[in-house]
């Protein structure tokens, strides 16, 4: 179902948050998590190795490829590195997993969870179906999954344990990923500042 402007103009309206109200408390401060995440870093780098996710996504790729079409994956450099000696009983395997984990425990707990397949801004600018909203979404996270292993990391490859260790291509990275997500999010939300 598909809405209208001016349904999605009302509906918009309802959803903006009142600037006169306190915005929602997070569930720590922000310099609580910052300290955890740095101690998690020191941790995983002193135990194992620095924090990374994107290429274990990429190491399953190549295991199933393995299942699928081992000649392909065998002739494939990238593939043949990143799944040697890959197994599912890795720090990486097992880091991955519990973020989706950790994330679901962490909302249940604190009674955030709220299940919805089409998030409300989502609704307001671009209608109700699912399916345009998956299909989106599969879509922006093939591309960042490319984009991470293009840039040789991810988010956490490159802006947690890269900077941390004054890495210059985790130094270019974070700026190149703050200033265009800044672009983005200002065309995204132009209508913003404006509605009224």
């Amino acid at each position: 179902m598909e809405l209208g402007a001016s349904e999605q103009d009302r509906l918009y309206t309802m959803l903006k948050r009142d600037e006169t109200a306190p915005a929602p408390s997070p569930m720590i401060p922000w310099w609580v998590g910052g300290l955890g995440i740095g101690l998690l870093l020191v941790v995983a780098t002193a135990l194992v190795k620095p924090l990374g996710v994107s290429t274990q996504y990429a190491a399953v790729d190549g295991v199933v490829l393995h299942q699928v079409a081992p000649t392909v994956a065998e002739e494939n450099v990238y593939l043949a590195k990143v799944t040697k000696d890959w197994s599912l009983a890795t720090y990486g395997f097992f880091f991955v997993l519990g973020i989706p984990i950790g994330a679901f425990a962490a909302a249940v707990v604190t009674r955030r969870f709220r299940p919805r397949a089409v998030p409300p801004l989502w609704v307001a600018r671009y209608g109700t179906s699912k399916t345009k909203r998956f299909a989106w979404a599969f879509v922006g996270g093939l591309l960042l999954l490319f984009g991470s292993r293009l840039a040789g990391g991810c988010t956490s490859g490159h802006m947690i344990s890269g900077v941390s260790q004054l890495a210059m291509s985790s130094i270019v990275f974070t700026a190149a990923l703050f200033g265009t997500g800044i672009l983005v999010a200002r065309w995204i939300y132009r209508d913003e500042g404006n509605a009224s």
